[in-house]
């Protein structure tokens, strides 16, 4: 998907296809993300700005922050973690303890095509990725270990595959009850 504002882009727009029933465990794994990620964007799709920045209360959750959180997501665990490089803007900048949640929060100044970009572009980069270290198996570990407690160990690729799994799909419970919170939508 170009960075076309999400407001021109309906959800039956935005292809998604589902994992195949077999298949080898990294294409299995790339197809479980790549039907996630589609998820996303179908939830976000035909909004507006304010739609998009609307929480449904008690939660601060919105579908911008969810994007630029998931777009962050996608620029540590492929870019910084895994091929050691420096995070790329806008996270470059960030002071993160003056504002821990700041991928949630700024993204509510943002315009659903900064977002929309910011997702697409971040992604991207992670495909480029992919396709360059995946020949060297599902077992190779991160240039640059996590520094918190929770991963203590060696992190793999296959760890990041199981892990981006599990963070688009948390996330698309959410963008669920987002969605129809909003506009009544569901089955997207």
């Amino acid at each position: 998907m170009s960075s076309e504002s999400m407001t021109a882009v309906q959800p039956d727009d935005v292809p998604r296809t589902d994992p195949p029933p077999a298949a080898d465990e990294t294409t299995m794994l790339r197809s479980f993300v790549d039907f996630y990620r589609a998820t996303i964007r179908r939830q976000c799709a035909g909004l507006t700005a304010e739609q998009l920045r609307t929480p449904h209360p008690p939660s601060t959750m919105t579908l911008a922050g969810m994007l630029k959180h998931l777009a962050y997501v996608e620029d540590v665990w492929f870019s910084v973690r895994l091929r050691g490089n420096d995070p790329a803007p806008p996270w470059d900048t960030v002071d993160w303890s003056a504002d821990r949640d700041w991928d949630w929060n700024s993204a509510l100044t943002d315009t659903p095509e900064q977002l929309t970009a910011l997702f697409d572009d971040a992604v991207a980069a992670s495909e480029r990725i992919l396709d360059e270290v995946v020949a060297g198996g599902l077992d190779q570990e991160v240039v640059r270990r996590p520094g918190h407690a929770r991963h203590g160990g060696a992190v793999t690729l296959r760890w990041i595959l199981v892990h981006m799994v599990e963070e688009y799909s948390r996330h698309a419970g959410h963008a669920d009850l987002l969605r129809e919170a909003l506009d009544g939508a569901t089955d997207l």
